[in-house]
C-alpha cells in the first residue's frame, strides 16, 4: 500500500488538507499526516487539528508521495522547513509523486523541482514560480508532480492523484460511492 505523507503547517486551508486525507484513505492509501513543528495544527479558518507526527519523525525510505495543502500563512511555512524541502527533493529524485494545491506550489518551488516544468496554483502565486512553465488548468500533470488551482478544485485534484497512484478504476469508484460528479 502506498504511504503518502500530508504535512500540516499552521495556517493550512482546511478543505486542501481534510479532502486529501479523507479521500486518500477511502482509496485504501497509508496516509500519515505530520505537523511542522508541533502535532497540534490551526488551520486558517481556525480548525484545530492533530497530525499523526511531526515532521523530524518523517522517514522517507517508507514514502511513496507528498501531498501538500495550500493556505497562507500555511503554504509558506511549509515552504520554511528545510526538513520538508528536504524530504520533497529526495521523492523528486526518486520520481515518486509530489503534489501541491492552491499557494502549495511555492514549497516546490523552493526546493527547486519545478525548473521548466508545467505547473499551476492559486492565481497570483505564479510570481512565486519563476522557474515553471506556469498553467491555469485546474489541474496540471507533469510526470511526478500533480498541481492544482484551490480549495474549489480540491476533489478533483485528490481525484487526479487517486488516479495516478492507484488506478482509473479505483477514481471512478470513488466518485460514483461519494456522488462526485466526474468530467
Amino acid at each position: 500500500m502506498a504511504k503518502i505523507l500530508i504535512p500540516l503547517a499552521e495556517g493550512f486551508e482546511e478543505i486542501e488538507a481534510v479532502t486529501n486525507i479523507d479521500v486518500l484513505r477511502r482509496a485504501g492509501l497509508d496516509v500519515i499526516t505530520a505537523g511542522i513543528g508541533s502535532k497540534n495544527i490551526e488551520g486558517d479558518h481556525g480548525i484545530k487539528v492533530e497530525a499523526d507526527t511531526v515532521i523530524s519523525e518523517i522517514d522517507t525510505a517508507d514514502l511513496d508521495a507528498v501531498v501538500l495543502p495550500g493556505g497562507m500563512p500555511g503554504a509558506a511555512n511549509l515552504r520554511d522547513s528545510n526538513e520538508l524541502r528536504n524530504i520533497i527533493k529526495k521523492l523528486n529524485e526518486e520520481n515518486k509523486l509530489c503534489a501541491a494545491v492552491c499557494a502549495a506550489p511555492i514549497v516546490l518551488e523552493a526546493a527547486g523541482i519545478l525548473d521548466g516544468k508545467k505547473a499551476t496554483s492559486y492565481p497570483g502565486f505564479d510570481k512565486d514560480m519563476p522557474s515553471c512553465n506556469y498553467q491555469e488548468d485546474r489541474v496540471v500533470i507533469d510526470g511526478n508532480l500533480i498541481t492544482g488551482r484551490g480549495p474549489g478544485v480540491a476533489m478533483e485534484f485528490v481525484m487526479t492523484i487517486v488516479e495516478y497512484l492507484l488506478d482509473e478504476e479505483t477514481k471512478e469508484e470513488l466518485q460514483k460511492s461519494m456522488l462526485v460528479k466526474s468530467k
